[in-house]
């Protein structure tokens, strides 16, 4: 009878594990994909957006700059309005970068606490229930009077 039901509680428990995997997933990729779709919109508008001074838009700048670096210097923009603006448009992108980096550590950490961690509590508390379990189910060992000499 006890190798029938032998490791039950661990089938049980990889059941309730795996399980639980699921609205952690779910939760983390809506997650992913909400504050990536945010984080690429912010990255656009600060990729697209130019900065003239009066001079270069009197010289008419602002109609040949438009859209992304690359966009605009095949538009005509020129070198000094490029060469402006590019510190602008590089800090947008290491601040993207570093959006990015920090999202992955925010959910590295929340799927270490919202799975990793029960997990394991929940198989200590299987495994101390299960050692409980056994230790009462043993009888106690009976001495016998002859060893008692």
């Amino acid at each position: 009878m006890v190798s029938k039901h032998k490791n039950r509680w661990l089938r049980r428990w990889l059941l309730v594990i795996v399980f639980w995997a699921v609205p952690v997933a779910i939760v983390a990729v809506s997650e992913i994909r909400e504050e990536m779709a945010y984080n690429a919109v912010d990255l656009d508008r600060a990729l697209t957006t130019w900065n003239f001074t009066a001079a270069q838009r009197a010289a008419g700048a602002a109609a040949r700059c438009h859209g992304k670096p690359d966009e605009a210097r095949a538009a005509g923009c020129p070198a000094d309005v490029l060469a402006a603006n590019a510190p602008r448009q590089q800090d947008a992108r290491n601040e993207y970068s570093v959006r990015r980096t920090t999202l992955i550590g925010y959910l590295w950490h929340a799927f270490v606490g919202y799975w990793v961690v029960p997990a394991v509590v929940l198989l200590l508390i299987g495994m101390l229930i299960g050692m409980v379990r056994r230790a009462l189910r043993r009888p106690p060992p009976v001495k016998s009077p002859a060893n008692h000499g």
